[in-house]
C-alpha cells in the first residue's frame, strides 16, 4: 500500500480528509450532498472482488462507520452506497447522504446536474468536521 497512486479524476472532484485502515476518506466536492468517498488503498484493485477476505473486512467496517456518520448528519433520511467503477475504474464506494426533495431526488445523483462546489473555506471546514466525527 506505500505506493499508492489516487486516480486524477478522483482527486479532482473530492478532497482528502483522512487515511483508514484500508482507504483514504474523502469528501466529494459538491455541496448538494453529505458526501464521502473511500478509496481502498490498493493499488490496480478495480472491483470488491480484486481484495482479498482481510480487506474486504476493512472496507466494509470503514463503509460501516462513514454510513453511521452520514446518517447522523442534519436532514438525511437516506444513505445511498455505491461502487460503479464504470468511468473511473479504480476502487471507490460513494456514501452519499439523500433527502426527498435534494437536486437529484427520487434519481441517482450520478449524471444529475452539475456539482455545486464548495468555497475553499467551506472545503476546510468540512474537511475538518469530518476529521473530527471520524476519530
Amino acid at each position: 500500500m506505500t505506493d499508492f497512486l489516487l486516480d486524477p479524476r478522483l482527486a479532482a472532484d473530492s478532497a482528502f480528509i483522512a487515511d483508514g485502515p484500508l482507504s483514504q476518506v474523502r469528501l466529494m466536492d459538491d455541496t448538494r450532498y453529505p458526501w464521502l468517498v473511500l478509496v481502498p488503498r490498493v493499488n490496480g484493485a478495480s472491483e470488491w472482488l480484486d481484495l482479498d477476505g482481510g480487506q474486504q473486512r476493512l472496507l466494509l467496517a470503514e463503509i460501516n462507520q462513514a454510513g453511521q456518520l452520514i446518517r447522523a448528519t442534519p436532514g438525511v433520511e437516506k444513505l445511498n452506497i455505491g461502487a460503479l467503477g464504470n468511468i473511473v475504474r479504480q476502487l471507490h464506494v460513494h456514501l452519499v447522504g439523500r433527502r426527498d426533495g435534494d437536486a437529484a431526488w427520487p434519481g441517482p445523483v450520478w449524471g444529475n446536474g452539475h456539482a455545486v462546489r464548495h468555497t475553499p473555506e467551506q472545503l476546510a471546514a468540512g474537511i475538518e468536521r469530518w476529521r473530527l466525527r471520524l476519530a
